[in-house]
């Protein structure tokens, strides 16, 4: 049977609207580290053409070889900027730095992970190969809502949940911006992209 991770973890499925508060879980992931406007930077569209055909491999690596198959999940990234006004005010994207993100399951190894590698550099036209790791991720407490619309309109929502709702219900921000891409940005109009914003938080102590 295929395993959906989609729908096993309730956490990549959020309101549209207004903000909840959940517990994400720990959950393994490949990474590609970057700096830039994501419209303009080589780098993120080398990290782009690389995480999904390693991604892919390992599936198919995990079906054929382990037995156990399972659904690859979208596009994530961790978003952050020395000053963060730059990030939710400004726009200034040239400033921006990221971390581009795919879950996998718990059962793929390091080991799977360099034979997929070895695997896509040997049909090549996945520049990045060399910056895929696969690391561990907690954030634990977050906020987070479904932003249906343009990545060019997430500052309010994001402005929103920054200083109103999160400092209202005793909270504090304590990791980097998460946008969860739920829509194929390639296939998909602006107008109806479908996007997870969550913003990990802790208590304020009293």
């Amino acid at each position: 049977m295929k395993a959906d991770l989609k729908k096993e973890i309730a956490t990549y499925s959020a309101p549209r609207g207004r903000f909840e508060i959940v517990t994400v879980p720990a959950m393994q992931f490949l990474m590609i580290d970057g700096h830039g406007d994501p419209n303009s930077s080589a780098a993120y569209k080398d990290a782009v053409t690389t995480i999904f055909p390693v991604a892919y491999k390992l599936k198919f690596l995990s079906k054929g070889h382990l037995g156990r198959d399972y659904s690859v999940m979208p596009l994530e990234a961790l978003w952050w900027a020395e000053d963060m006004e730059s990030f939710t005010r400004a726009r200034d994207k040239s400033r921006w730095d990221w971390t581009l993100m795919n879950v996998v399951p718990d059962w793929i190894t390091p080991e799977h992970l360099d034979t997929a590698r070895d695997a896509v550099a040997g049909k090549g036209g996945a520049p990045a190969l060399d910056d895929v790791r696969l690391e561990r991720f907690d954030e634990g407490l977050s906020v987070q809502t479904l932003h249906v619309g343009s990545y060019d309109d997430e500052a309010p929502v994001l402005d929103a949940m920054h200083t109103d709702f999160i400092p209202a219900r005793s909270l504090r921000m304590t990791g980097k911006h998460h946008e969860i891409y739920l829509s194929d940005f390639r296939r998909t109009p602006a107008s109806k992209l479908r996007t997870v914003l969550r913003q990990p938080v802790a208590h304020v102590s009293t």
